[in-house]
């Protein structure tokens, strides 16, 4: 998937005469597309129970963003200073997504409601809750300039980056790449020494050197393009911490492989013992924190709340795991391939607007590139069972 990407990368590049990868598209890669990282990384834990989903979470960006909204308005209106307004806004809101986390992984897990109908009602119900707070109004702005700037400024430049041709550079985006590169070769050389160690299986030599020269040339690259954007944006920050938590628990702790044990077969895990109840219900709790930081990013983006705020993000996560490689009937998918997943997307979707494609048609295509991975998916499961 990563070579797809990049050959996309490059088409969309040669149509659009060298726009591709201009430096300002990187940036709207991230800043337009973060969302979609951070509620696919949500989305991966759900379907890695069975293909569990949850439709609800574009309707539940929306009313958590009104909510959250007037709670800083409303304090400033009173006199509160902005900061002090966000530093409670945002716990606040974080609390509303805990609470309805615990309701729909209780009625999932508990009450053994179908995941597809619970969250069904809550993308029926929350949007209408929402627009109904806003009373009458079609967005709530005048959000905390701190608030905004915390989830779409940029990192200072804290080496003073050298201005070359009349083009300055940020350095501190070209060392951050360098070292996350550095990192991820160290990283992935200690893991296949540890699997050699153990007898695991591992792929061939070349197969990793290739993989580890794509992955690096792709972060030197966006450390470059967001060198000459005028810095790291803040967005990929918080994209990079939460993939990194979630990349660690899904393949270094014992409740990240219950995920996929319960998507392999959930009656064989509750009979070894495994709370498969409990894992479930974290899923859906876990799935409505992180709608909840979706919707910071959204709102701060926009700078304001309104009433389409999530549409069609429940699809867009949902796309970027299965495109990624995620198993629609779950028990298989890792966070780099929902990574690429998503950038494919993103990609697909601002290549196509360079383009001057129709709306119309960017939704045929991401709809046909959907079911490609997933006839992919098919015949790639067909193929091993042969084997």
């Amino acid at each position: 998937m990563l070579i797809v990407l990049i050959i996309v990368v490059l088409f969309f590049n040669i149509s659009t005469g060298g726009k591709m990868l201009q430096p300002s598209q990187f940036n709207a890669l991230i800043t337009q597309n973060a969302y979609v990282y951070v509620l696919a990384t949500g989305m991966l834990m759900c379907m890695l129970t069975g293909g569990n989903i949850d439709l609800s979470c574009g309707s539940f960006v929306c009313f958590v963003g009104v909510v959250g909204a007037k709670i800083m308005t409303s304090l400033m209106a009173g006199g509160m200073d902005p900061l002090v307004a966000t530093i409670i806004g945002i716990p606040a809101m974080l609390l509303i997504g805990v609470i309805y986390g615990c309701i729909l992984g209780y009625v999932i897990a508990y009450m053994n409601i179908p995941p597809w109908i619970a969250t069904l009602a809550g993308f029926l119900a929350l949007r209408g809750l929402g627009v109904a707070l806003m009373d009458g109004a079609s967005s709530i702005s005048n959000l905390p300039e701190n608030f905004c700037v915390l989830f779409t400024g940029k990192l200072n430049d804290f080496f003073g980056g050298p201005r070359i041709g009349g083009v300055q550079y940020n350095l501190t985006s070209i060392v951050i790449a360098v070292a996350a590169a550095v990192i991820f070769v160290l990283l992935t050389l200690r893991e296949r020494k540890n699997k050699l160690a153990k007898g695991y299986e591992v792929s061939s030599f070349t197969s990793l050197v290739v993989r580890l020269v794509l992955v690096c040339f792709v972060i030197l690259l966006f450390g470059y393009k967001y060198s000459l954007a005028g810095g790291v944006p803040y967005p990929l920050i918080w994209v990079a911490v939460i993939v990194l938590i979630y990349n660690f628990i899904t393949s270094k702790t014992d409740i990240g492989r219950y995920f996929y044990t319960i998507g392999g077969n959930s009656e064989a895990t509750r009979l070894s013992g495994i709370d498969t109840k409990r894992i479930m219900f974290l899923a859906y709790m876990n799935m409505a924190v992180l709608t909840v930081i979706s919707a910071f990013i959204t709102m701060a983006r926009y700078k304001s709340a309104n009433s389409t705020a999530g549409q069609n993000y429940e699809m867009d996560a949902i796309s970027a795991c299965v495109v990624g490689g995620v198993s629609a009937y779950g028990g298989s998918g890792t966070i780099f391939g929902m990574i690429i997943g998503a950038t494919l997307i993103g990609v697909i979707n601002i290549g196509m607007f360079l383009m001057n494609i129709d709306a119309n048609w960017q939704k045929i295509v991401k709809g046909v590139v959907l079911l490609g991975a997933v006839v992919f998916e098919i015949l790639n499961n067909k193929k091993n069972a042969t084997k």
